[in-house]
């Protein structure tokens, strides 16, 4: 099969984004599909996994580069005539690269992971919300099939009228976050400079950015026998710093690879503290790695933490529910055993093996199904 990965982040970029694009692009090297990659221009490689990247036009946003609609997307998906496009959090590119499709009679799966008309929400933007609303279903209407992440993010698009809705989550990689690495020397040491006296780890993994409202964290201050790791960067990060100035917090930046799973194992428990996350790849990788996980009851988070099981969901409208929860778990090394090993045992099925080759089967489906523009042109005949 031939796929035309369309995506509004890649590398050098690195987020849930490009993570899950170059998950994609693994498997499909890997079981012998060809494809090519169409990205904002932010110095990707040339090549990933042999794969060719083409860069577009882009324009700069708070440290990311948004792709900008031209003839160039149209022309690389005619000349590279792909079986199925593939448009990843779809925005100013994305929308491009679908209505292109329907116009080549190619069909298209958009995969829904950015909620940008929460972020418009959250800020206040009044009118700009209910655009923003407009905008992201004139985008997936388009689409042949719109993948989404979550039940909550499923009720929305279908509140919005979206139809071709169907679910694909997001795979973990078992082994780089597992319990085990606790034993590695790396961990080790990363845990002995955090927790210099026995004291419990909070982590955090993430960007350090307003959607993430990592100032919830400030609702810790004062709770004894803690320390907080906030692994991550971003446009918040002076904020933050102000914010938790004069509490036990260490900021470790942006971490990956190796470096990153021995933070996952120096950490006691894993706080999530923003609204907005359509799935939360961060949660289910502390699963992963046998951690009990904190998140507010809304979005990705509510089908990924077993309340009370693998862990708990506090009311965000309700800042001292989560200080409380934080609390229990921080008074019993056992019960934070207990919900760790659950939330490890979750996640043991969602291997990126078995989460790509379910998105395949849903390209198979797509490939009988006319695209928008051959549907228009039906019906004008009628």
């Amino acid at each position: 099969m031939r796929v035309a990965i369309v995506t509004e982040s890649f590398l050098p970029t690195v987020n849930g984004v490009t993570n899950s694009v170059c998950k994609v692009l693994d498997h499909l090297r890997e079981n012998g599909h060809d494809a090519i990659v169409i990205c904002p221009s932010a110095h990707a490689p040339t090549h990933y996994r042999g794969f060719p990247v083409h860069q577009v036009a882009a324009i700069a946003y708070r440290e990311f580069p948004v792709g900008l609609p031209n003839l160039q997307v149209l022309r690389l998906i005619a000349d590279f005539a792909p079986d199925v496009l593939h448009a990843a959090s779809p925005f100013l590119l994305g929308a491009q690269a679908i209505a292109s499709a329907n116009r080549l009679g190619i069909p298209s799966v958009a995969i829904f992971q950015t909620d940008l008309a929460g972020y418009a929400g959250r800020n206040h933007l009044g009118p700009a919300t209910k655009i923003a609303w407009r905008f992201m279903k004139w985008i997936h209407d388009g689409a042949t099939l719109t993948l989404v992440p979550s039940t909550a993010s499923m009720d929305d698009l279908q509140k919005l009228g979206v139809k071709h809705l169907r679910h694909w989550a997001r795979g973990v990689d078992l082994a780089a976050f597992h319990p085990n690495n606790r034993t590695l020397p790396a961990a080790r040491a990363l845990r002995a400079r955090l927790s210099p006296n026995g004291e419990v780890v909070i982590g955090y993994v993430g960007r350090i950015a307003p959607e993430k409202q990592l100032e919830r964290i400030a609702g810790l201050r004062g709770l004894p026998g803690i320390r907080i790791a906030l692994v991550g960067d971003g446009p918040a990060l002076a904020q933050v710093t102000a914010i938790t100035k004069g509490m036990p917090v260490t900021f470790l930046g942006r971490l990956s690879g190796d470096d990153l799973s021995a933070a996952y194992a120096s950490f006691d428990l894993f706080l999530h503290t923003g609204t907005e996350e359509t799935f939360g790849q961060t949660l289910q990788e502390a699963h992963a790695s046998g951690l009990p996980v904190i998140a507010p009851r809304a979005g990705g988070p509510i089908d990924l933490v077993a309340d009370g099981e693998t862990g708990y969901l506090f009311d965000p409208a309700d800042p001292d529910e989560m200080r409380d929860l934080v609390s229990d778990l921080v008074a019993s090394p056992t019960l934070r055993q207990r919900m760790g090993e659950a939330g490890r045992r979750q996640v043991l099925g969602r291997t990126w093996q078995s989460v790509c080759g379910e998105l395949v089967k849903h390209y198979e489906s797509v490939l009988k199904v006319p695209t928008l523009e051959a549907r228009r042109q039906h019906r004008a005949r009628l």
